[in-house]
This record gives C-alpha cells, structure tokens and sequence, in this order.
C-alpha cells in the first residue's frame, strides 16, 4: 500500500542519514514479511510517488547494511525488497516467489533482474515464469537467502546486522 511504501522510503532516508545507525533491518508484521502489491491499486490513478522499484534501489544503494527478515511469505514486491536488500535471513518455513506470472503480470520493480544476478539465470526464470514459491530451505540452497532459522527470525537478522 502508498503507506506502506512511504514509511519504508521514509525509514530508510533517516536511516542513511543518522550517523548513529550503523546497520537497517527490514522485516513484516504479524509472521509475514509482504505478500505483495494489493492488485486492487493497480486500477487506481497513478499518484506521485509511491513506486516500489525506487524504493528498492534506495534499500540496495544504502551505504548502511540492509538485512531482510523473511518470515512467513515474501512474494511479488514482498520478494523485490528482500532482493533490493544486501542479506537475507528467512524462517524455516518461509516461501518466496514472483507470482504475478499467474494473473498476466511481470514483476516490476526489477526483481527480473536482481533475481537472476543473485541465484543464476536457469533458477531465476524458472520462478519468474512460472510464478512457483519456492521454501526457505530450497531458497537457502540456490543462494536467495544467506541463513534460515527456526528461531526468532527478527533477533537473527539483528545479530546478523551487528555483525556486518
């Protein structure tokens, strides 16, 4: 959502601009990271600002640490951010995937682009074109995320983010 958006854009700007934080941790609420676009908004006129492929440049080109908590779903936009950000830590028993395939849509916020970069090329356009979330586990395997844990996926990402 346009709120939703503007926080993590807002969140990030002071981030990077307070020079007492060193490391930014990104995660969702309620066991779920972002299932993504709500479609609803895609017949809606288009506003100022708002768009989700500057944001996830913004996440990417931070000069500060940017871990992504994965937990529960991270689809469509949901996974374009944790693409954008520089780790990724997911629950066991988290997905991700690219679906809008399944509705006639492209990811759009270069997730085509960032996924292929990061996992390779055959992986990539499998879960680009088919739309298939794949688990935590396979993800861990093709390189998507850098650790999964059955724990507290927010207190990993923020040991992480010390560390880094």
């Amino acid at each position: 959502s346009l709120p939703v958006l503007q926080a993590l854009e807002d969140g990030l700007k002071e981030a990077d601009a307070d020079p007492s934080v060193k490391a930014v941790m990104i995660c969702g609420e309620n066991g779920k990271f972002s299932a993504g676009a709500d479609i609803r908004g895609f017949s809606s006129p288009k506003r100022l600002g708002g768009a989700l492929g500057p944001i996830v440049s913004l996440i990417e080109s931070s000069e500060k640490p940017v871990v992504a908590a994965i937990e529960g779903v991270a689809l469509g936009g949901g996974l374009e951010v944790a693409l954008g950000c520089h780790y990724r830590i997911a629950h066991v028993k988290a997905r991700m995937g690219l679906p809008e395939v399944t509705i006639g849509l492209l990811p759009g916020a270069e997730g085509t682009q960032r996924l292929p970069r990061l996992i390779g090329v055959p992986a990539a356009l499998d879960m680009i074109t088919t739309g298939k979330h794949i688990p935590a586990t396979e993800a861990l395997k093709l390189g998507l995320v850098d650790e999964i844990v059955e724990e507290n996926t927010i207190e990993a990402a923020i040991r992480l983010a010390n560390k880094v």
